[in-house]
């Protein structure tokens, strides 16, 4: 490839890459990561097809313009609107630059449109990635990189290409180019870490063992860890001490998170925290097709504080003393709406709290129906053996042939037109969780029992 920087305002065609001749049929990217003038992405890209055929960025904004090269012909300068472009026929090749540190400049440090310290970036790849708009599984995609080592969510082959789909480049995660390294293995996973910049207080090394002692807490849900490997992008921010900031778990294949962590956090402070582990416990569930926040986010919520108690992270008591100040925030929130428009709104923290609350009267029910034989745990067993992706329905569904009896709708239908956190006190009686002057004491009650068996190092789900 000839390498030649198209410049801050891209009106300067570049020279084609150099053609070559294949044996077989795929999209070809070649990436290089460069520093100077300033840190950016110059991208080439190598057709396989040459009819009329639209592409588009996922999340656009950060290129205006992408340069279509054809055989005998001056490149044409394609604009990008709404993050299309439109392919004339016979085109062979593209090319196109995203200029990290430009966009950074103009608009701030962006969790997906670029951030990092140093030498190092970070950002998500549909920000930068140019893909057909019909992305199918079927159509061949080869990615090289050079100027940087890179943390994909996916594992390169031979010679550091990557093997991929159309379809990959859709949900494409997150993306760290240059940084440090290090690996935490787990029992049938591998969590593959880059660390944008070192920690003031921490070794790379005591990162990694840090990400490990929270990812082996998802082992107190299921009975496996959901993927082989996962990668985790740590980015430290300057100068601040609270451990972590921001989170987030894209559903590539296999996922990428994302954590930004305050660069002076003290390692007491990182044990403490929760929110890796609930960017963890996504990976629990399968992703929700449409997008619902009360299911997802309500799992993470819930399980990060049993999960934490089932560990021996927290007590039992902390871990309801928590449970319940969560759904005091949902409560003032909800100032007295129902479900129904709780839901409908699916504001935070709100619809997390209301989830939370949902997901635990599912886990008593079931535990009920099942006496204390089965929970929501071998709900998301159930709903792995059916694959990555589910719905709203499927998931009621579960819930039902794990109860071995229609329980969902049931208990959807009695609570959509109550207040959102009807029934909370009256659960907690009965499951002997009393909040007295002095915290949380829980007492024997008539469902202690499985209060119990929710507080249990290993749960029914994770035996």
């Amino acid at each position: 490839m000839l390498t030649l920087s198209l410049g801050a305002c891209q009106t300067v065609a570049p020279q084609a890459p150099l053609r070559r001749e294949v044996s077989s049929q795929a999209l070809r990217y070649h990436v290089t990561y460069v520093r100077e003038p300033e840190h950016a992405l110059e991208v080439a890209l190598e057709l396989d097809q040459q009819e009329a055929q639209d592409f588009l960025f996922t999340q656009p904004g950060g290129v205006k313009t992408v340069w279509a090269f054809q055989d005998k012909e001056a490149p044409l300068a394609l604009p990008v609107q709404g993050g299309s472009v439109r392919l004339p026929r016979g085109t062979h090749s593209l090319r196109y630059r995203y200029p990290l540190d430009e966009l950074i400049r103009e608009r701030g440090p962006g969790f997906f449109t670029g951030m990092g310290q140093g030498e190092a970036r970070h950002l998500a790849g549909k920000s930068w990635l140019l893909r057909p708009r019909v992305a199918s599984p079927s159509r061949r995609v080869e990615l090289s990189l050079e100027g940087a080592e890179a943390l994909l969510p996916w594992v390169p082959g031979p010679g550091g290409r990557y093997a991929l789909t159309a379809e990959d480049l859709v949900n494409s995660g997150f993306h760290s180019f240059g940084g440090r390294r290090c690996q935490a293995h787990l029992p049938g996973t591998m969590l593959d870490v880059a660390l944008l910049a070192p920690m003031r207080h921490w070794e790379d090394g005591a990162v990694c063992a840090w990400l490990k002692r929270t990812a082996e807490q998802l082992l107190t849900v299921r009975r496996t860890f959901p993927y082989p490997r996962v990668a985790v992008h740590v980015v430290p921010v300057e100068g601040v001490r609270t451990p972590n900031l921001f989170g987030m778990l894209m559903w590539s294949s296999p996922p990428s998170i994302s954590l930004l962590v305050g660069q002076e956090a003290r390692p007491e402070a990182m044990e403490a925290d929760w929110a890796a582990l609930h960017e963890m416990l996504h990976m629990i569930h399968p992703a929700f097709v449409p997008r619902t926040a009360w299911i997802s986010e309500g799992l993470a919520t819930y399980f990060t504080e049993l999960a934490r108690a089932r560990s021996g992270r927290q007590t039992p008591e902390r871990a309801w003393a928590e449970l319940l100040k969560g759904f005091e925030r949902g409560q003032e929130q909800a100032a007295g709406r129902t479900l129904k428009e709780m839901i409908e709104e699916d504001a935070p923290p709100g619809i997390y709290w209301v989830g939370a609350y949902l997901a635990l009267r599912l886990d008593v029910e079931l535990r009920r129906a099942t006496q204390g034989q089965r929970g929501l745990e071998d709900v998301l067993e159930f709903l792995a053996g059916q694959g990555p992706t589910s719905t709203p329905v499927a998931y009621g569904a579960a819930v039902d042939a794990v109860a071995g009896k229609p329980l969902f709708e049931a208990l959807w239908a009695r609570s959509l037109p109550e207040p959102a956190f009807a029934g909370l006190e009256g659960l907690l009686e009965a499951l002997g969780v009393t909040l007295t002057p002095g915290g949380i004491q829980l007492q024997s009650a008539r469902d202690s029992p499985l209060r119990e068996s929710l507080e249990a190092q290993r749960a029914s789900g994770a035996r």
